[in-house]
């Protein structure tokens, strides 16, 4: 299904997350602070999340994109 270049970067984007989502990074956005009148540290993590979303999205579609259809 993927091979090659989409698997690695399905892995990076995984890494990616992995690392965004982690304690010490989080913790960056820890604090009462809020942006808009929305405290920093939900939005920060749906940020992120919705990232990490679009971003598998894009790889993902961009595979099937460039994948040569089957002949029958």
């Amino acid at each position: 299904m993927f091979d090659g270049l989409v698997a690695q970067r399905l892995v990076a984007l995984f890494l990616a997350g992995m690392v965004l989502l982690n304690f010490p990074l989080l913790a960056l956005w820890d604090r009462d602070a809020t942006w808009g009148g929305l405290p920093l540290f939900p939005l920060a993590l749906f940020a992120i999340w919705t990232g990490l979303i679009a971003g598998l999205a894009w790889i993902v579609e961009r595979g099937q994109a460039d994948a040569p259809e089957p002949d029958e």
